[in-house]
């Protein structure tokens, strides 16, 4: 049996605000330190960016960016041109991405993720000398098993039931 292909609904600009901010209260939990703990503002970041890039540009990634570096007490614009990169990116991949089932679009956010997470480190070792270690890109790897939960998560609002009403125009 093939599954469902579901026409989607305009996104509310509403819910794509809501779900950047619900990732950045996620971002400010105490779990930030640990590693593997995924950048959940970098995943819908790039959700959006993939989906949605005429309303979710790099302005919004930069203005994220410098919310996270303030409250990641880094310095200032660390995330900010992270992120900036990571939307340019996602922006420039959107359609080609679209075209691929959940787990070949995975693939494809992965070099984004781990080049956005480069850029961090890359800043942070410039300022302070001190690398990590290679767990430090685990963060990626668990962003990627995360992709097609936060697909399904994120594009929910925006689909029309399968037995659709035939009272009903939409």
């Amino acid at each position: 049996m093939s599954r469902p292909y579901y026409i989607l609904l305009p996104v509310s600009p509403l819910f794509i605000a809501f779900s950047l901010f619900c990732a950045f209260l996620l971002n400010l939990l105490p779990w930030g330190n640990f590693i593997g703990v995924p950048d959940f503002v970098a995943l819908v970041l790039v959700f959006w960016g993939v989906h949605q890039p005429r309303r979710v540009g790099i302005g919004t990634a930069f203005c994220l960016g410098l919310l996270m570096d303030v409250h990641d007490s880094t310095l200032l614009g660390e995330n900010a041109l992270a992120y900036t990169l990571l939307s340019y990116f996602a922006i420039m991949l959107h359609r080609r991405v679209l075209w691929f089932p959940l787990v070949t679009q995975a693939m494809h956010v992965f070099p984004l993720l781990l080049m956005a997470q480069s850029v961090q480190l890359a800043v942070r070792f410039i300022v302070s000398g001190k690398f990590p270690g290679w767990f430090y890109f685990v963060e990626s790897a668990v962003s990627v098993v995360l992709w097609p939960l936060a697909t399904w998560l994120l594009l929910a609002p925006q689909r029309r039931a399968v037995d659709r009403d035939h009272t009903r125009p939409i």
